[in-house]
């Protein structure tokens, strides 16, 4: 547990020392306040007939972060050793091919989440300045963190996998963004394809990474969603560790 610990603290450490890591903060925090400025010039004024949580994180701005935050983060995490020569150092050290990856995985994993957390200070703003918004639902706060950690939890996996294949950090995410970008946009086969009872509608569904946010921002927790993003991830989470136990075959 103790080396598992070590590498999760340096991950963290890379990330909080790099200008790169506060960029990264910066960026997510400029567009998640410019999401809700918008919000705000919504409701000024005008009936609303969706929950807050849901106007807010249903906006395009979101999946932006989500999109383009994990290939940022991720892009060093394997790339970055193997161009400056000491991934093979920290293979050969006493310490397992999974906890590695797992810890590689944590690290990346709680500096996005971190990036997030000034985000819970919005609910009790908008409580504070609004004449109307009388108590914060807590419910639908908690929903919508818990869909952010596994969204980014297989987003981060996603990253770390591409990250495995090359050296370079440009091309690492780059690739992560592509396949990160393909995944969301099966969410549009949904509203593409004419609805139909039957199991296509009920697959296109299940796959629909907007239906599902939907649904984590009004506080609706689907285990069968739960167990969806965590399923991805830790194929994700496999496929990076086959990779990294590939460098023995060479």
């Amino acid at each position: 547990m103790q080396p598992f610990l070590t590498l999760v603290r340096r991950e963290l450490g890379s990330c909080y020392v790099s200008i790169i890591g506060y960029a990264i903060v910066a960026a997510v925090q400029f567009l998640l306040g410019l999401c809700f400025v918008i919000v705000l010039r919504a409701l000024n004024g005008k009936p609303f007939d969706v929950p807050v949580t849901e106007a807010f994180f249903n906006n395009g701005l979101f999946w932006l972060v989500m999109l383009l935050a994990p290939p940022i983060i991720t892009m060093r995490t394997y790339a970055l050793e193997k161009s400056s020569g000491t991934y093979e150092t920290l293979m050969t050290a006493p310490v397992g091919d999974l906890q590695v990856v797992l810890a590689k995985f944590t690290g990346a994993l709680l500096f996005f989440m971190s990036a997030w957390l000034p985000l819970l200070a919005y609910p009790f703003l908008l409580k504070r300045f609004s004449v109307d918004l009388s108590q914060v639902d807590t419910g639908a706060v908690g929903g919508t963190f818990i869909g952010i950690f596994l969204f980014g939890g297989l987003y981060i996996s996603l990253g770390c996998f591409a990250s495995s294949l090359t050296r370079n950090q440009i091309i690492a995410a780059m690739n992560a963004f592509v396949l990160g970008l393909g995944l969301f946009l099966l969410s549009y086969l949904t509203f593409i394809v004419p609805p139909k009872a039957g199991w296509q509608s009920a697959v296109l569904s299940h796959i629909s990474m907007i239906e599902h946010m939907r649904d984590f921002t009004r506080g609706l927790v689907d285990t069968r969603q739960v167990v969806f993003y965590l399923s991805l991830t830790a194929m994700f989470l496999f496929l990076t560790l086959k990779v990294v136990e590939s460098r023995r075959w060479k």
